[in-house]
């Protein structure tokens, strides 16, 4: 019986340009035009996601420094901040919260929904619309400084139909990604794929740090143009399932439409030529259920363990550049942009944490272990930045980037490598269809976390940082307990192989 395939036609941009069809171009060439795509267009989604955060800096309450020796301020040399009505009030940073939670809400529940959408849709046009949608609220949000808007129910509305916009973007190219690639060396792979959230929220960061001097309102139009433009890209470009152009994976039967003509094209390719499985075959096109998705081995604990690595990193994520400006570093209070553009050294170690974490759980085989410990080596390291971090310049910066690279490493790992190998493994017979909706089981979960983190911090931080820093700590002992059955599984089973000794690892 000949497997069941969802073939859709080749994007447009293939039409235009011919020389980039079958068979001008190999199966690499494909590979690596989807990674840098996906890596592109989901860039464009962090980077329009984080002016908020940079934003906080002036929209806030006034700020008043007192025990500073110094301020250092290219924007504001008096020291205070006026803020934006209505966030300029002693209840400032429970609205900033309260927004926060209005967007996060919305792409936790939206994410439910894009991924049981996405397995039944072409993901290129689904793809392009959740792109298209983001790019124009978030510069819808960034008009309310030059229409003078005051109304609080103003920037949730935006927010909330803008987080539903950006749910779409996350199971679409990690579906997209999974279609293309097997299990071998997909840690390090999706480790370097994945680093594409913290390069967008580089990205992010420094221009919407930098447009702060001409108006807020630019720090969101700038970003949100962006991702518009790159939704383009995705339309004309990005090739969803090596079927849509007759590209066969190791192992694979396609069935090829090329010019309008459908055949069965048998079809074997030696593993070694790419290091793809040849057990992750295509078997249905049918779409696996939410509930049973649910069900499916380590799904549950994975999805809770990054419900409070998720509130971690967008703590983070939406509150650093606050917490900069409102700390003095060596007894100097830094200036909006610096703050905004320092809080990238948080990003850069995510980058290098995400590869890492990638590597080590390919090298071992254990997605969970290596998820484990980078939780653990996080708690001491965020205790130390707290402690230590505003000592000097210097061990600012060195441990905010040990605590990007142990906060995001696991973050990132769960929402890519695990997230796709659970959406294939053998109980659904590789069931790529079914991917969509258990990375948005995994992710929309963790973002449920990822909407309480930062509304917590909004209200905690007017009791002092010390609390925000004891809920950040405790979120990721709780995320590394829902790993531990995990972990025991995994480390039982590598022993039965014969492949680790107890806790060591020795050449089998």
């Amino acid at each position: 019986m000949q497997p069941k395939t969802l073939t859709l036609a080749p994007p447009p941009g293939l039409n235009l340009f011919p020389s980039l069809k079958p068979p001008h171009k190999t199966l690499i060439f494909y590979q690596a035009s989807v990674l840098l795509i996906t890596f592109i267009a989901y860039a464009s989604f962090h980077a329009s996601r984080k002016p908020p955060s940079i934003v906080k800096i002036v929209l806030g309450p006034e700020i008043r420094f007192e025990n500073a020796t110094s301020i250092q301020s290219d924007e504001n040399p008096i020291g205070t901040d006026t803020g934006w009505a209505p966030f300029n009030g002693s209840n400032g940073p429970h609205r900033l919260g309260e927004l926060d939670l209005a967007f996060l809400s919305a792409y936790s529940i939206g994410m439910f929904f894009a991924g049981h959408i996405g397995d039944r849709i072409d993901l290129r046009l689904f793809l392009t619309i959740g792109m298209l949608g983001s790019g124009f609220f978030t510069v819808f949000f960034g008009l309310g400084y030059w229409l003078n808007v005051h109304v609080f129910g103003f920037f949730v509305l935006v927010q909330i139909v803008c987080g539903f916009f950006q749910s779409i973007g996350w199971p679409c190219v990690v579906a997209v990604v999974g279609n293309w690639f097997g299990k071998s060396k997909r840690g390090l792979i999706m480790g370097v794929w994945n680093s594409h959230t913290s390069v967008g929220n580089i990205i992010g960061s420094v221009v919407a740090s930098s447009a702060l001097s001409f108006g807020w309102g630019w720090s969101f139009v700038l970003p949100g143009i962006l991702i518009m433009v790159m939704a383009i890209v995705v339309f004309l470009f990005l090739v969803v399932n090596p079927e849509d152009i007759g590209v066969a994976l190791p192992g694979t039967e396609v069935e090829m439409n090329v010019e309008g003509i459908s055949l069965i094209n048998s079809v074997k390719v030696e593993s070694e030529e790419v290091g793809l499985q040849p057990s992750e075959n295509v078997e249905s096109s049918a779409a696996i259920g939410f509930f049973e998705a649910w069900r499916l081995p380590s799904v549950a604990p994975f999805a809770f363990c990054l419900f409070f690595s998720k509130l971690v990193a967008y703590t983070f994520l939406y509150w650093l550049p606050f917490y900069i400006r409102h700390t003095a570093v060596a007894g100097v209070h830094l200036s909006h942009r610096t703050a905004g553009i320092l809080s990238t050294i948080f990003d850069v170690g995510g980058v290098i944490g995400g590869i890492l974490a990638g590597y080590v759980s390919d090298m071992i085989e254990a997605r969970a272990v290596t998820s484990l410990v980078f939780l653990l080596l996080s708690i001491p390291v965020l205790i130390f930045y707290r402690i230590y971090g505003s000592v000097s310049m210097f061990t600012n910066i060195a441990l905010m980037f040990l605590s990007g690279l142990l906060v995001n490493g696991p973050y990132s790992l769960i929402t890519t490598a695990v997230a796709a190998d659970l959406g294939t493994q053998s109980l659904i017979k590789g069931n790529s269809r079914a991917l969509a909706t258990v990375t948005a089981i995994i992710d929309g979960t963790g973002s449920v976390g990822a909407a309480l983190g930062p509304l917590l911090a909004g209200y905690i931080s007017t009791r002092g940082w010390n609390s925000v820093f004891f809920m950040l700590i405790l979120s990721i002992s709780l995320a590394g307990l829902f790993l531990i059955h995990v972990v025991k599984t995994e480390i039982k089973g590598k022993q039965n192989e014969g492949k680790w000794l107890w806790y060591g690892i020795t050449a089998h």
